[in-house]
């Protein structure tokens, strides 16, 4: 399992009530589409741009309660105004998307920051005002999280991005911990390299544990779910370790005792 954010969605979860499944598929279709749009296939950034042009043009109909053109928008206006979601967060997450397509390289760590705010955090945002749980502790909590998460996937899939020219660790750590970027292109796992990946490790656990306590404010189902979301990526940041951070050639990923393992920690006693 990739702790990627999409894939952290409940959508199929049995412990995801069941009134709360349409939305919930609802919000994911449009999150996995726009970064689809974003990432996947051979499309120009001038037509990735454009097609997320047409996504926000939809948030603007629904915005202005003018009906959506398209099947997606279609299925999802109607959960945004039954549960009163916000319309920012979609805002936020087609800004990311975008930014994606535009932006290779991140300055330093309170930028990269600030994608992660507009990538990750609309999602726990949105779930929360699902849940009626959006009180501003526990929105704090849930940003956290969602930065870790997307942080976590980012040091799984260095690799991954390099190959379609992106690299999300911060330009000043790079220069600080003696990392070159054709260090990266060549796989290269020496001391400076797992110097500097400990360090965004260190910094990611961080945020998932400044955020833990979510997981025990949310009671029943849902808050078993984000338990176990949260136990998973600590699980991956252990496993980035455990490979002496050489995710080159060691990709992280959860196996069917570590569901196990992450279950066991998933207990609220």
């Amino acid at each position: 399992m990739s702790v990627d954010h999409y894939e952290n969605f409940p959508v199929a979860s049995v412990l995801m009530p069941k009134r709360l499944r349409q939305p919930v598929s609802a919000i994911y279709h449009f999150a996995r589409g726009a970064d689809d749009i974003a990432d996947e296939g051979d499309a120009s950034d001038e037509a990735r741009l454009a097609g997320l042009a047409a996504y926000r043009a939809e948030l603007d109909r629904i915005a202005a309660q003018q009906p959506p053109l398209t099947a997606l928008f279609q299925n999802l206006a109607p959960e945004i105004q039954q549960y009163q979601l916000p319309m920012q967060p979609f805002y936020d997450l087609l800004d990311a998307f975008a930014q994606d397509v535009v932006q290779k390289r991140y300055a330093d760590y309170p930028q990269l920051l600030d994608y992660c705010r507009r990538s990750a955090n609309p999602v726990g945002t949105l779930l929360l005002h699902l849940y009626g749980e959006a009180t501003p502790v526990n929105l704090a909590y849930s940003d956290a999280i969602c930065s870790s998460l997307q942080l976590i996937n980012f040091w799984q899939d260095v690799s991954k991005d390099i190959a379609i020219g992106r690299i999300y660790l911060p330009l000043d750590d790079l220069a600080r911990f003696g990392v070159t970027e054709d260090d990266i292109r060549q796989q290269n796992c020496n001391e400076n390299w797992r110097k500097l990946l400990q360090f965004q490790v260190d910094r990611a656990r961080e945020l998932m544990l400044y955020g833990k306590p979510l997981g025990t404010i949310l009671t029943g189902r849902i808050g078993l779910e984000m338990r176990m979301i949260i136990a998973g990526g600590l699980r991956i940041l252990d496993k980035i370790e455990a490979v002496d951070y050489d995710v080159f050639r060691r990709r992280p990923e959860l196996r069917p005792l570590d569901w196990l393992i992450m279950l066991a920690k998933s207990s609220p006693f």
